[in-house]
């Protein structure tokens, strides 16, 4: 049997997916956090003692998701500014959104929430810093276009194959070969 502590980080854990799955098919507003006790069969007393509102365990979603693209951001300043380190930003990323696809689904779903809560700013945020890092100097705006457009593509792909047939891991390739391509095409001026 795990520690104390283990068991709260799995309450943590099963609480964050079932409110994030609750929030795709109801939507944010619709969902109560007496729904998510409900679902998880605790009471709301138990859930309380992990998130106090739903803004909590959205914020805590996305902190998780965050933590590992800031580190990579931090990483990508560290590195010298070549297609190299741009690539590898690239494959670092794709890691990094590895199971985020429910998050981004919520997103995508429940825009207008994103926009009222703290966390769509920070997360813009982030993506401005890793599209930063992924320019070239001087770049065009087609040079721009492209580079947004690899990390757009990383994101829609999260939740535009979850329902084809196939490999997880061979759709992530996929995905992170296309947004790469773009990379690459940006980097390379006629």
């Amino acid at each position: 049997m795990g520690s104390s502590k283990q068991r709260r980080g799995n309450t943590r854990q099963r609480i964050q997916d079932v409110a994030l799955e609750l929030f795709a098919e109801q939507g944010y507003e619709k969902t109560s956090l007496r729904e998510i006790a409900e679902h998880l069969d605790v009471t709301k007393a138990a859930l309380y003692y992990h998130f106090k509102t739903k803004e909590d365990i959205v914020v805590s979603l996305f902190e998780d998701l965050t933590r590992p693209i800031d580190e990579l951001i931090e990483w990508g300043r560290e590195q010298p500014d070549t297609l190299e380190t741009k690539q590898e930003l690239m494959e670092r990323y794709s890691l990094a959104l590895h199971g985020a696809g429910p998050l981004f689904r919520f997103m995508q779903e429940n825009q207008a929430t994103m926009r009222e809560l703290s966390i769509g700013e920070l997360f813009k945020d982030r993506m401005k810093a890793l599209l930063d890092q992924l320019l070239p100097k001087d770049a065009t705006m087609t040079e721009r276009v492209r580079c947004f457009s690899a990390i757009f593509s990383m994101h829609a792909g999260l939740f535009v194959l979850k329902d084809v047939e196939g490999d997880p891991e061979e759709k992530r390739k996929a995905i992170l070969e296309v947004a790469t391509d773009l990379v690459t095409q940006a980097q390379r001026r006629a």
